[in-house]
């Protein structure tokens, strides 16, 4: 099964997929994982499933200024609620980066293969035959 989620910092200076950033004596931490996970918070309003498990997002990297970086796509490139998804995602990661950029990417195109199993079993709840 192929994971479209990136395991791979922007900063590899910093102990295996964290980015320490802060003030003498703070230290703050952000895993690709915690982002990953707070990802699943961002809903695509049209199909009522998180962007992750629907495969929408590609790549999650911080660099060193603590700046997450995601490339992510949408179901169709028409989709007029992409606004709806930045603000989301900026909600979502609000705390664990200073600041949150979107690539939205267009190749690969997302497709139904791209759909986590997890977000497939969402789907069928909902009736979608997946």
């Amino acid at each position: 099964m192929r994971r479209f989620v990136k395991v791979e910092r922007a900063n590899r200076a910093n102990s295996a997929n964290r980015v320490n950033d802060g003030e003498i004596g703070e230290s703050v931490s952000t895993s690709i994982e915690d982002l990953t996970e707070a990802m699943k918070d961002v809903v695509d309003p049209e199909l009522g499933i998180n962007v992750v498990d629907l495969g929408l997002v590609y790549g999650i990297t911080v660099d060193s200024s603590n700046i997450a970086v995601l490339d992510m796509t949408l179901t169709s490139a028409a989709c007029p609620l992409t606004d709806v998804i930045e603000d989301q995602t900026k909600r979502a990661l609000d705390g664990l980066a200073d600041d949150v950029r979107i690539n939205w990417v267009w190749m690969p195109p997302w497709g139904p293969d791209k759909i986590t199993e997890s977000g497939r079993e969402q789907l069928r709840a909902l009736g979608f035959t997946v």
